[in-house]
């Protein structure tokens, strides 16, 4: 029904679901209990959220402090870069990070543990974000990382990055850590 994929970063699997087509168009299971915990996504989700936004725009890189959400992530129209850091505090890549292009047309997912920092920019057009979340979004709980910070040094693919005013004025990665931990 899919194919998985480990990461460098333990916890965090690319998924590639079975698509079905023909000349009428495609079918595909976004997500079906039974097979994700087959491959160890058992957490039940609470929420789902769906964003759309242009091409140059950059979200992230957010998480919650008290209620970390996990995450299962996939670009259903367009192209982003997905990037996630690592902030589970006994893991053996805290302050990493990795990246994944999500695609419409390849339709694959990230599964973002809870214990991530998340965040994405638009490489088409326009691309339409679904996210599936194991806890609710809590605003007064969520905080992130700065997109540019000099020591996580990302490649967000995009040459002016169109960032919110929230997003400018987060801390680094160095200062998160400590204040976690």
């Amino acid at each position: 029904m899919m194919e998985t994929f480990q990461t460098p970063i333990p916890g965090l699997i690319e998924v590639r679901p079975k698509i079905w087509g023909d000349a009428r168009g495609f079918f595909y299971e976004i997500f079906q209990q039974e097979n994700y915990s087959e491959i160890g996504i058992s957490i039940p989700f609470v929420q789902d959220n769906l964003s759309r936004s242009a091409q140059g725009v950059l979200r992230g890189i957010h998480f919650q402090v008290n209620n970390p959400q996990g995450k299962l992530v996939t670009c259903i129209n367009g192209q982003v870069l997905d990037v996630v850091v690592d902030l589970r505090v006994h893991s053996e890549t805290l302050g990493q990070y990795h990246s994944v292009i999500l695609d419409s047309e390849k339709r694959n997912q990230l599964w973002i543990p809870p214990g991530f920092a998340h965040g994405f920019s638009v490489l088409s057009e326009t691309a339409d974000f679904f996210y599936k979340c194991t806890d609710f979004y809590a605003p007064e709980d969520e905080t992130g990382i700065m997109w540019n910070d000099l020591e996580l040094g990302i490649d967000w693919k995009i040459k002016s990055p169109k960032v919110s005013e929230k997003d400018m004025k987060l801390p680094s990665l160095r200062e998160v850590l400590d204040s976690l931990y």
